[in-house]
């Protein structure tokens, strides 16, 4: 498990992001300098990190219990990804 727990934001607008879904929740990692620009970085579906606009999401703090929940899935997630793509 990770010890940094990176906050969870929902996905609220995917115009001209076709990659994102509506009312999905993705992690995010920090960076200071895409969100001076007013875009924010989010883990999408390929396990991979890109910047979108952070007008497409709305922060949201979960519990602790339930973040740590949430990253198993993701973890457990990305190691079927990895697991399946080297067969």
């Amino acid at each position: 498990m990770k010890k940094n727990i990176m906050p969870f934001v929902i996905c609220t607008h995917n115009d001209d992001c076709d990659d994102l879904e509506r009312l999905k929740i993705y992690q995010t990692l920090p960076d200071d300098s895409a969100a001076k620009d007013g875009y924010i970085r989010v883990i999408d579906e390929s396990g991979e990190d890109y910047l979108y606009p952070e007008n497409h999401f709305i922060l949201f703090k979960f519990p602790d219990t339930v973040e740590q929940e949430i990253l198993a899935v993701y973890d457990m997630k990305h190691h079927q990804q990895s697991h399946s793509q080297q067969a």
